[in-house]
This record gives C-alpha cells, sequence and structure tokens, in this order.
C-alpha cells in the first residue's frame, strides 16, 4: 500500500528510538537500525538499484533521484552503498516481488526500490524500503507528487524517510542552508547573503555585494531571515522574507548605535540582538511586528551572541564580564545569570541544540579554534574540531550534525564551511560556489 507522506504509519519495532547518549554507531539487523553506542563504528550497507522509470520523460529524473537519495545516506557516514556493478539481481518492476537471498549474497542490510512517472510537468515518486536479512518492507510504501523542477526535494525527502525508519532519528536532507558568500583578496572581500540546498546544490543570491553582510539567521518557521548589514556605514539589523527576498531593518533601534549578533527567539514572535551604547554592548529584545525593546542584560561588559532553548524559556550567550569570553545561560526574559563554560581558553558563539541536550560553541585555546559541544549546564565538554580558524557552529534540526566556517591560515587564506557530527567524526567540507562563512541552517522545508 503507497501512503502519502503525511499519512506514513511506523512500526515500533522499526523505529525504535536510538540512545540518547552521542557515539559510535553498530549496524543492526534485527530488526534493521542504526543504534549509537560507544562500539566501532560500522557503516550499515545499503542498496539501492537505480529507480524505475515508468515513462521515458521520467528517465532522467529517475536516474537524478536515485543518485542523490544515496549521497544522502552516504553523506552521514552511518551508511555504506554497495556499488551497481556488485548487484545480482536487478529491479525491473516495482511491485515484484523482492529476490531476498540475492540481495542477502552481497551483503546487503537495507534495500531501497522506487519509481519515477512523469505527467506533463508533474513527477510522481514512489519507493519502499526493505530489511533484507529479516525478509520484510520497513513500513509502508510512500509516494511524493511534485513538480519536475522539485525532484531534488523529492530525492531528499526519500532520503530522510530512509534515515528515520532506520535510525528512528529525525532527517535533514530536505532543508536549506544560508550563508555568506565571499570573493576577492583577503584585505577587499565582498560579501553578500546565499542560501542553498544542504548539499551545496540550488545557490541562490539574497543580496548584492555592495555592503558587508553578516550572520545570517534563520526563522523558527524557515521563511524569514534576520542578518547584519553594514550598508549604513556601520552595522544594522534586517529582516528578509525568504520567498519574496524583501526587507526591512529592524526597528525599535536607536539612531547612531550599532545593532548586531541577531536572532529570532524560539516562537518567532521576537528578535534579540546585542547593541551598543555609550561604550558598552547589552542584549536587547524587540517584537518583530513592532514596539519597544527591552534590555535582558546590564552588565559593564561586551554582550553578545544570544541563542534561545527550543521551549523559550531560557538563554545562551556570550560575555567578558569576567575578564575573557565565556557562556552564560540566563532566564530568556532575564535574571539571574550562571556561567556554564569551565575549561580553559575563550568560548563563544554558542547556540542551543533544537534538542534541547547540548549547547555548540567556538572555543579557542592554544592558538587553535574549535567546535565543541557541552551539556546545558556546561558538563560533558567535547571538542569535536580542531584547526587554525574554525568557529560559528548551526545545528541541523534533528540535532546531530554541525554545520561551521572553516579558514585557512597565511594572507591566501579562505573560508570554506564543513559539517561534523556530534560524535566528532565525520567531518566533510560542504560543497559552495566558492568560498563561504556564517552557515545557518533551516528547520525541515513544509
Amino acid at each position: 500500500m503507497l501512503l502519502t507522506r503525511r499519512s506514513l504509519i511506523r512500526s515500533a519495532s522499526v523505529f525504535a528510538a536510538a540512545a540518547t547518549l552521542p557515539g559510535l554507531v553498530r549496524a543492526q539487523t534485527r530488526p534493521l537500525r542504526l543504534e549509537i553506542t560507544e562500539g566501532v563504528i560500522e557503516p550499515l550497507p545499503f542498496a539501492i538499484p537505480s529507480f524505475i522509470a515508468r515513462n521515458g520523460a521520467a528517465a532522467d529524473a529517475a536516474a537524478d533521484i536515485t543518485r542523490v537519495i544515496a549521497a544522502d545516506l552516504r553523506g552521514t557516514g552511518l551508511f555504506r552503498q554497495i556499488p551497481d556493478s556488485a548487484h545480482i539481481s536487478s529491479v525491473t518492476n516495482f511491485d515484484a516481488p523482492i529476490l531476498y537471498p540475492d540481495w542477502q549474497a552481497i551483503n546487503a542490510q537495507a534495500l531501497i526500490v522506487g519509481e519515477v512517472e512523469q505527467q506533463g510537468g508533474r513527477l510522481i515518486v514512489r519507493f519502499r524500503l526493505f530489511d533484507v536479512f529479516s525478509q520484510q518492507p520497513l513500513g509502508d510504501g510512500l509516494q511524493f507528487v511534485g513538480t519536475r523542477d522539485g525532484w531534488r526535494r523529492m530525492a531528499h525527502n526519500v532520503a530522510d524517510q530512509v534515515y528515520e525508519r532506520i535510525t528512528g532519528e529525525t532527517g535533514y536532507f530536505d532543508t536549506r542552508v544560508v550563508f555568506v558568500h565571499e570573493e576577492g583578496p583577503k584585505n577587499a572581500r565582498l560579501k553578500r547573503l546565499a542560501l542553498m540546498d544542504y548539499d551545496g546544490a540550488n545557490v541562490q543570491f539574497l543580496t548584492d555585494s555592495r555592503s558587508i553582510v553578516m550572520a545570517p539567521r534563520f526563522s523558527p518557521t524557515g521563511d524569514r531571515i534576520i542578518y547584519t548589514s553594514y550598508e549604513s556605514g556601520q552595522p544594522r539589523v534586517y529582516i528578509m522574507d525568504v520567498a519574496s527576498v524583501s526587507r526591512r531593518p529592524l526597528e525599535a533601534v536607536s539612531a547612531g548605535n550599532m545593532t548586531f549578533s541577531p536572532r529570532f527567539t524560539a516562537d518567532g514572535g521576537s528578535v534579540v540582538f546585542s547593541m551598543e551604547q555609550g561604550g558598552n554592548t547589552d542584549i536587547y529584545r524587540v517584537p518583530v511586528s513592532g514596539g519597544a525593546r527591552s534590555q535582558l542584560t546590564n552588565a559593564p561588559s561586551i554582550e553578545t551572541a544570544p541563542s534561545f532553548s527550543p521551549d523559550g524559556s531560557r538563554m545562551v550567550f556570550e560575555s567578558d564580564r569576567t575578564g575573557g569570553q565565556q557562556i552564560y545561560v540566563m532566564p530568556a526574559g532575564g535574571g539571574e545569570v550562571q556561567r556554564i563554560s569551565r575549561g580553559s581558553g575563550r568560548y563563544g558563539t554558542p547556540v542551543w541544540s533544537p534538542r534541547g541536550d547540548y549547547i555548540a560553541f567556538t572555543k579557542q585555546e592554544r592558538g587553535r579554534f574549535h567546535i565543541g559541544v557541552m551539556r546545558t549546564n556546561g558538563s560533558e565538554e567535547r571538542l569535536l574540531t580542531a584547526s587554525f580558524l574554525d568557529e560559528g557552529p548551526t545545528w541541523a534540526p534533528n540535532g546531530r550534525v554541525l554545520m561551521f566556517t572553516r579558514e585557512t591560515a597565511g594572507a591566501n587564506g579562505a573560508p570554506a564551511v564543513y559539517s561534523v557530527d556530534i560524535s566528532g567524526r565525520n567531518l566533510q567540507r560542504v560543497a559552495t560556489p566558492g568560498m563561504a562563512s556564517d552557515p545557518s541552517w533551516s528547520p525541515r522545508l513544509p
């Protein structure tokens, strides 16, 4: 039976949740799943024969969709694709019985089969997922319908469903990333906002390069972006509508005051930002729809980089109130402040995980920069990366992967976007058209 995405019914045995502690990955085959343990990484081998084209018009789309699904899964570091050249069986009919012994013989644990049909400008994509060793389907079949131009999103949706059925975690492939595209020499960089799929495809430029832009951040619903621009000669916060690419400056900001480091609150109804007044920088909050601003911090120091817990009750930020950059947590509306960073070195750019369990951060220590994570009370600090300059983490919507900026040293040093699993594994560069920095990951697209 084929179901729409909204009516998908999960099997409890198949979708058993993974352990809550991050660690390494071990393949489980009865029932099929990837369980997060402290064992040895063993990516789960999967086979994905090229999706069947129901008609000639769908041939190119079928091949492209198959390729993107496989790339999504391989890119997690949790799955290993068995090459087509090793396949014993071929799949030429979507409804034909699965010849499980042929797939067992090549040690495939998961089998993905699908078909694509094109009707005018519309694509219909169907897929099924099978546990090869238990010889049973993993959940019901699923169908996606969209425009021909939307084939990549349909591929990401299929990959999300495969990922979710095998890991029990929410997928993150059908997402976008806003970032700062950079070009030119290091001492005269031109910067503009750009938007891309999570894997670097479908790049769209949102601003020109006449003014420096920095620190773009998505709203919780993904329909707006907030960022800092220098077009007025000093940093000022702007809000952009993603669909129309229209923008406006943030209201309730005093003329002549520098505003920067903006972020939406957890409900998207307000914006928090840093504002400099009289040589002092504090964090303020203002409704997106307009109104009076409220001051959240009040200290003779630099308070910046605010980020909210998923439930909106608490805010994490960085401050040098004790002499060096450290990370603090306080109630969202202001109140008692608690320092949570306890190690040596300087800490900055804290970001609360969408799951609520971790805070990611940038750390500088002994001439090296790191991306790290810690529990929300500051315990269990773990450094995931180390380089000349790593900074500015942003979370995938499932809270399992981070993107960040890595810049190389020297006069020709250049920034690029990288991703890493919260276990510290699967570090890889994200494809972008040229230099890129300041990524911000969207929620799953509707």
